[in-house]
């Protein structure tokens, strides 16, 4: 990832940045899957750790021919009008590193259903133990994006990662973000 390009949203009266955010996101969702798959990072430069906002930016990181090729889909219409793109630009030399990636929760309900779909117990062992157990909630920004498939809301936490001193290398999935389980980071500046 040697290259990237900032994209900000530009809020208005008709369109808060999160309602820009969420369709910026959503588009570039559909266009990672279908051209860079994989090699394509996302990171939120005004991330907020108080866990209410990814805030009014993004960058696109990876190399200068992919987010070329990129950035010559249309897949920003309807869009340009609210958002200022930079120019691709080098990364700076000496730079830090950091992960963005999806955090889900299970809900405990689908836990015990599970568990009784596989007759480790009962339907009515799962009511009782999901309705007994404290619903967990995350306290991350997240981007609210309607799934493509079947059309459902769904909310995408994101984690931002702690600044290491050198990158960790492998693919991203669709939303430009890291597996938890992998820590891919993107350059941090």
């Amino acid at each position: 990832m040697d290259s990237y390009l900032e994209i900000t949203v530009l809020p208005d009266l008709e369109a808060d940045a999160n309602f820009l955010m969420n369709n910026l996101c959503s588009k570039l969702h559909v266009v990672l899957g279908q051209i860079a798959m994989g090699k394509v990072g996302v990171s939120f430069p005004k991330y907020a750790d108080d866990g209410k906002s990814l805030g009014t930016q993004i960058r696109l990181h990876g190399t200068a021919v992919i987010l070329q090729k990129l950035m010559s889909e249309n897949w920003l219409k309807g869009l340009r009008d609210y958002c200022q793109c930079s120019e691709i630009l080098p990364v700076p030399n000496a730079v830090k590193h950091r992960y963005f990636a999806r955090r889900q929760l299970k809900s405990a309900h689908n836990k015990y259903r599970r568990s009784a779909i596989k007759g480790w117990i009962t339907d009515e062992e799962a009511l009782m133990k999901s309705l007994e157990e404290k619903p967990r909630v995350l306290k991350l920004p997240f981007l609210q994006l309607t799934s493509q498939s079947n059309k459902q809301v769904m909310k995408v936490f994101v984690e931002q990662g702690p600044l290491m001193d050198s990158p960790t290398f492998g693919e991203l999935n669709s939303y430009g973000l890291s597996r938890l389980s992998e820590k891919v980071t993107v350059p941090w500046f």
